[in-house]
């Protein structure tokens, strides 16, 4: 993941950082033109960010396995502490905002969010509209439907924690 952000604020540039092209050219002139360490993409970022206002997008951390997922905040937490200017926003279930933050203790703003009934509802309609068999479905169906999972749907399934991480230095 975090090779995948180097990559789009690489990609963004006019021109790449002779550090970043270094440590491109000494990985690739390995045996077997190894991948960088996570800890080579860590600094690179550092690199990148530190000199620059930048923004990651982080979707469904919740979905990434536990041991990556520590790993991935703690190099997060390394690279907001070099990079004042950088923004990262995470979306994900309820159930990991306290991993996010202790791993990024004083650095991390969470905002829960979660659907409304008339939202659901909207949603359920729209996928309705988009149905490739609308004869299959009567309108009894329908009003069921929209009745029956707007009250059957777990709110803790809904609710997304939404961690707008920033560095502690600004307010």
């Amino acid at each position: 993941m975090l090779g995948s952000l180097l990559k789009q604020a690489v990609s963004g540039m006019e021109t790449i950082p002779e550090e970043v092209s270094r440590a491109f050219r000494q990985q690739k002139s390995a045996i077997g033109g190894r991948a960088l360490r996570l800890t080579d993409i860590v600094k690179m970022l550092q690199a990148i960010t530190s000199s620059r206002p930048t923004f990651m997008s982080i979707d469904g951390l919740d979905e990434c396995a536990g041991v990556h997922r520590a790993a991935l905040l703690d190099s997060l937490r390394e690279i907001l502490e070099k990079s004042p200017g950088t923004r990262i926003f995470v979306t994900g279930r309820p159930h990991i905002r306290v991993e996010i933050e202790r791993r990024l203790a004083g650095q991390v703003t969470c905002v829960s969010v979660s659907p409304t009934r008339r939202d659901i509802i909207g949603y359920l309609r729209v996928r309705i509209g988009q149905d490739e068999m609308p004869e299959a479905m009567d309108r009894s169906l329908e009003a069921d439907i929209l009745q029956m999972i707007p009250e059957n749907i777990s709110e803790m399934c809904l609710e997304s924690t939404t961690p707008r991480i920033r560095p502690r230095n600004i307010c």
